[in-house]
């Protein structure tokens, strides 16, 4: 495998009972790249995504990262991989009964072993990376969905991942919250880490991407430069798709 290569996917598929949602998907990763993922809703993206990690087993197929097949691996070490694969969901998932601060600082202590004085410097660099260290003593009740996010994903990167995969990160907030949590995704990309992004936010896909995969009935139907899919698209189903988003 080339060095420059992080995740490596072979013929992945995946199965719900009969229905059918990833239908033989083979993608390469570099090291560096921004990769955004777009579609309708159900046509598979999210699956995708949780695939590369695992947390969604494909059925069939293989996902190396880093050269080591996920889908072989036994749990524990499954596990211990996936410290190298920060994830952004949704839903925020931060423990509400934990200041901003401890829920940046559980996983490295826990996990990594970190002592409190340097699990705590780094969070509050983190902190401040995504705008918001004077809420390091804050709990997430206090804070908007925009903040949460942020906090989300300063978590993420606390456990100085390989990789970070966002699942819609977006969706769930107001609109004028949506803006503040692209910027620091924005800043992140420049700062050359690896990304794959599941997003309706074509303006983010446009800006950022290195390349856009265009999703739909389990499948990457096209990809390209982001000035290949949305001014040049050539598959009918992307150029349907984007005629309906485009127009909103």
């Amino acid at each position: 495998m080339k060095d420059n290569v992080l995740l490596d996917i072979k013929d992945v598929t995946k199965s719900f009972g009969k229905n059918k949602v990833l239908t033989g998907i083979s993608e390469t990763v570099n090291k560096g790249d921004v990769i955004v993922v777009i579609g309708a809703s159900g046509g598979g993206k999210s699956t995708f995504l949780r695939s590369l990690n695992c947390l969604s087993k494909p059925t069939s197929g293989h996902v190396y990262f880093e050269g080591t097949d996920l889908v072989t691996l036994p749990d524990k070490k499954l596990d211990e991989v996936r410290e190298k694969m920060g994830m952004v969901f949704q839903s925020f998932n931060l423990f509400p009964n934990k200041t901003v601060l401890d829920n940046i600082t559980l996983a490295p202590m826990k996990v990594k072993g970190m002592d409190q004085n340097a699990a705590n410097e780094k969070a509050h660099e983190l902190l401040k990376q995504v705008g918001l260290d004077e809420k390091a003593d804050a709990y997430p009740s206090s804070l908007s969905g925009g903040q949460q996010q942020r906090v989300a994903i300063a978590r993420a990167l606390a456990m100085e991942p390989d990789v970070m995969l966002f699942d819609e990160p977006t969706s769930a907030l107001d609109p004028e919250m949506v803006g503040e949590v692209l910027k620091v995704m924005q800043d992140l990309a420049k700062s050359g880490m690896t990304m794959i992004v599941v997003t309706h936010e074509m303006g983010f896909a446009r800006k950022v991407a290195d390349q856009v995969w265009f999703m739909d009935g389990g499948q990457i139907v096209e990809k390209g430069t982001p000035e290949h899919i949305f001014e040049h698209p050539e598959q009918d189903r992307t150029k349907d798709f984007l005629s309906k988003v485009l127009e909103q």
